[in-house]
């Protein structure tokens, strides 16, 4: 089990103060958390991509790039890359560059993005969201896999004899990740490539996900790639851990309402129904062990811990209880009980 950080990059006031960070000074604290992950015993940093404000992260293999030079073992990946508005050829060397650099500890999470304002800004339109999201990962697959490309297709000018450079390390690309929210269409499209397929798993009730989850495996297995529970399936959650329950609770309630889904209902109320964790260690770790219960043996787990205007040193004191109390047995019980037949996760660096 691959367990990670995952970060959107909002800025929000803190609730306290009611004073914002800049995104110079938001920026740099995100580096900070990537840097302190690895610290703290975490196997993966990922950052958003977002072009809008409240959020900062509009260049994520710059801001993967500054970290890879910081870090020396953690996994570098996306959460999400907009498979959508960006040009596959771009992303295929981008993301090429950022595995040399890397020393090839970087695989990426590749989305459609929701925020329908900014299809419009890189000229495109969110009703082709589904179609785009296809052709353009058809596209990148080959770039990576075929030294020279000709292409044709419906959304961007064909391509005659073109070599992506670099080359993927070593010959071999990034391991991608399929992220959804609600697209079974996405689930399929990784079962199609025989892909990872990660679930958000925020805000929603995990049924929602579960569902999408067995969509991805069924459909795994039918193109061939092994029986359904060898799908490689990822997750997401949002956790604020403190030593004593009520002691979270109590401290995260003014950021939680800080966050859009606080519109939905209350902290009690959303904990009850989606993946969010506010408590202890034992807590986190016992609701995090129920995920499998949901989308049967997977292989990463991403959290968030930064949402909502959360201060840096915060962050920084939940990352490293998070590595001392819950990591490590979390780690030990998803192994104890994945079955030899179920893989680990994707090997991600330069052997």
């Amino acid at each position: 089990m691959q367990i990670g950080v995952f970060v959107i990059g909002d800025i929000k006031p803190n609730p306290h103060t009611g004073v914002a960070l800049t995104e110079y000074e938001r920026i740099h604290e995100i580096m900070a958390i990537a840097q302190h992950a690895e610290e703290a015993g975490f196997d993966v940093f990922a950052i958003g991509e977002h072009h809008d404000p409240p959020f900062v992260p509009s260049s994520p293999t710059t801001m993967l790039g500054y970290v890879a030079a910081r870090t020396e073992r953690i996994i570098l990946s996306t959460s999400t890359t907009l498979i959508t508005t960006n040009d596959p050829v771009k992303i295929a060397e981008d993301y090429a560059m950022l595995q040399h650099l890397a020393h090839g500890r970087v695989d990426l999470m590749l989305g459609r993005g929701n925020t329908a304002p900014v299809y419009p800004w890189f000229g495109r339109d969110i009703r082709d969201g589904i179609p785009l999201a296809i052709e353009n990962y058809h596209l990148l697959h080959r770039l990576w896999r075929e030294e020279v490309v000709d292409w044709e297709g419906e959304f961007r000018t064909p391509l005659r004899g073109f070599t992506a450079t670099p080359r993927p390390l070593d010959g071999i690309p990034p391991f991608v990740w399929h992220g959804s929210i609600r697209s079974p269409e996405i689930a399929e499209q990784a079962a199609r490539y025989g892909d990872g397929f990660f679930v958000n798993n925020l805000f929603l009730p995990m049924a929602h996900f579960a569902e999408l989850v067995d969509h991805y495996r069924e459909r795994f297995e039918h193109y061939g790639y092994g029986s359904a529970e060898q799908a490689i399936v990822g997750a997401g959650g949002h956790v604020f851990v403190r030593p004593r329950s009520q002691d979270a609770i109590g401290e995260f309630r003014p950021y939680f309402a800080n966050t859009p889904i606080a519109a939905t209902g209350s902290l009690e109320e959303v904990m009850d129904r989606t993946a969010l964790t506010v408590g202890s260690p034992q807590e986190v770790i016992d609701k995090t062990l129920s995920f499998r219960d949901h989308f049967g043996d997977y292989q990463r787990q991403l959290f968030m811990v930064d949402h909502g205007g959360v201060p840096l040193k915060i962050v920084l004191e939940q990352l490293d209880l998070l590595g001392a109390e819950v990591l490590p047995t979390l780690r030990e019980e998803f192994d104890s009980r994945r079955p030899s037949h179920v893989p680990e996760a994707p090997a991600v660096g330069r052997v």
